[in-house]
């Protein structure tokens, strides 16, 4: 009976340890899972944002056609001078008969159709105007270099051997060509080509087939009105000088006069670069006098305009801050170089 008790016993506790073991056994399980996930956890590797290899495109505002103007202007454009206009008067419908009202004055046609030729000496041929045709613009080039006493070009665009671009870039290279305003003379009205037309000098563009009041319109705005010469010897009117008002301050005196008129290319004809170097010095005082002497003379050789710009520009000097004078400095430059070429001419047919 006691061995059965024994034996009972020992496998309850066989059994007891045996439980013991799995609950054990379970529970070192259930912890260590834990330490697993617990590890993955922290152990994760962070993620971040990956940028993307192309910038994200932004808006693009369309510029306002003032700024595409400034952005196609050509380093090379050239800066209107102030060439002297007149305001246009009002008119009827032109004919060919108004345009008398220019008779005297001289204009260079730079035109290789011979037909547009034709139309424009048609159109000028009872006028009395000076024309001169040349049909590339090479020829323009050489037509200057012998006589520059025009009071317009009309360039066109387009000819052979050397086009209206390249000569109007080269005319307005040489100084002694300012006072000749180009008008464009060309079938392009698009507003790049004019543009392009007037970056390189031209004043203006005139289309073609030509339209008679754009023609006289132009030659009224760039001519004074005063281009007639009198056919008589002894007198020279023109924009430059009046010489029968000079001969009247000499008193008749033919010599006297063209005296006086050598004496003053002689002396005041590189003035205006003389008296830009007064000014940059800060030499006013100087300028001022040089300018007084001049626009005196002027006046007793019959330059009136010279005269009236030797003395805008006296003014303006007296405070060259405002920058004022640089404009009426190329306004006396221009006149000078006017009068003194009319003076050359004058003087050749005494």
């Amino acid at each position: 009976m006691q061995t059965i008790i024994s034996e009972n016993f020992m496998e309850i506790i066989g059994i007891i340890v045996a439980v013991a073991l799995l609950i054990i056994y379970a529970l070192l399980k259930k912890s260590e899972k834990k330490e697993i996930i617990k590890y993955q956890v922290e152990s994760k590797p962070e993620v971040k944002p990956v940028k993307p290899a192309v910038k994200p495109i932004e808006k693009i505002e369309e510029a306002k056609p003032e700024e595409l103007i400034e952005q196609v202007q050509t380093p090379e454009a050239v800066l209107p001078i102030n060439r002297k206009k007149r305001k246009l008067a009002p008119h009827d419908k032109i004919t060919k008969d108004d345009f008398a009202t220019f008779k005297g004055i001289k204009i260079l046609i730079a035109e290789d159709n011979i037909i547009n030729q034709k139309v424009i000496a048609g159109l000028l041929s009872t006028s009395g105007i000076n024309i001169t045709i040349a049909n590339d613009g090479q020829e323009a080039l050489n037509i200057l270099e012998n006589d520059s006493n025009f009071s317009i070009i009309f360039m066109d665009a387009h000819m052979p051997i050397m086009d209206g671009f390249q000569a109007t870039r080269a005319i307005r290279k040489n100084q002694k060509y300012d006072h000749i305003p180009i008008v464009a003379l060309s079938g392009d009205t698009a507003a790049d080509d004019i543009r392009n037309m007037l970056n390189v000098g031209m004043e203006g563009h005139i289309e073609k087939p030509l339209k008679m009041d754009a023609l006289y319109d132009i030659i009224y705005v760039y001519t004074t009105g005063r281009e007639s010469q009198n056919n008589s010897e002894e007198s020279h009117v023109s924009s430059e000088f009046d010489s029968e008002k000079g001969l009247e301050i000499c008193g008749g005196d033919k010599n006297f006069y063209l005296e006086i008129l050598s004496d003053f290319t002689t002396k005041y004809s590189d003035s205006a670069n003389v008296i830009q170097k007064l000014i940059n010095a800060s030499d006013s005082i100087s300028a001022n006098k040089m300018l007084l002497d001049i626009s005196g003379v002027a006046a007793n050789i019959g330059a009136d305009d010279l005269h009236e710009i030797a003395v805008n520009l006296k003014n303006s000097i007296s405070n060259p801050t405002d920058l004022e004078y640089i404009n009426n400095l190329k306004n006396y430059k221009r006149a000078l170089l006017q009068v003194c070429e009319a003076i050359k001419e004058y003087s050749q047919t005494k």
